[in-house]
């Protein structure tokens, strides 16, 4: 059994890291997946617990007062929040931990647990993202404005993070986020 570590995979929204945490958590066996908190609302076929817990902002500010959370930051207008105590658990019982979560809570995890792995996913660059962006559908104009104006100030620092993949060929990315995860996890 290998020794239980954290990696958050994190980059700018559009940047592929949903698609490229659920091909690692189909090849790395012994990955856990962790669920965040938000205020905001489910998108289309979101469900509680599954993709996230949707919380009221008085639940949230509740788990920020209280401790609950490893991390939260605000992103696009909403809170977004790691529940602390089922990601040291699962941690301390040999697994690999997988948060996918935005930059600010990236940087946050590491600041409070310095032995984190951070993977930064990076987009082709920004015409593309765009593109994915529009083609995902999810955020109407606006929404999808504001993410790709934050994408430009989150690529900013991803030499804050220990590895960066691009994501210009999943398959490829993919293969590395793994491999970065197997030979980190047998450290």
């Amino acid at each position: 059994m290998r020794k239980g570590n954290l990696f958050v995979i994190s980059g700018p929204s559009g940047a592929g890291k949903g698609t490229i945490v659920n091909e690692a958590m189909c090849r790395v066996s012994d990955a856990w997946l962790s669920i965040s908190a938000t205020t905001r609302a489910p998108r289309d076929g979101e469900q509680e617990g599954i993709h996230y817990f949707f919380v009221t902002d008085a639940e949230f500010d509740s788990m920020i007062e209280s401790g609950a959370l490893l991390e939260w930051a605000h992103v696009h207008g909403k809170r977004y929040g790691t529940p602390r105590t089922v990601v040291e658990k699962h941690i301390a019982s040999g697994e690999q931990v997988i948060l996918e979560i935005d930059v600010q809570g990236a940087l946050r995890v590491k600041e409070v647990y310095p032995q984190a792995f951070l993977i930064f996913i990076e987009p082709p660059g920004l015409v593309e993202l765009k593109r994915r962006l529009v083609m995902r559908g999810s955020e109407n104009e606006i929404e999808g404005a504001l993410r790709l104006r934050n994408a430009v100030e989150e690529l900013s620092l991803k030499d804050n993070y220990d590895v960066s993949f691009v994501n210009d060929d999943l398959n490829t990315c993919v293969n590395d986020v793994v491999e970065y995860i197997n030979k980190n996890a047998n450290l």
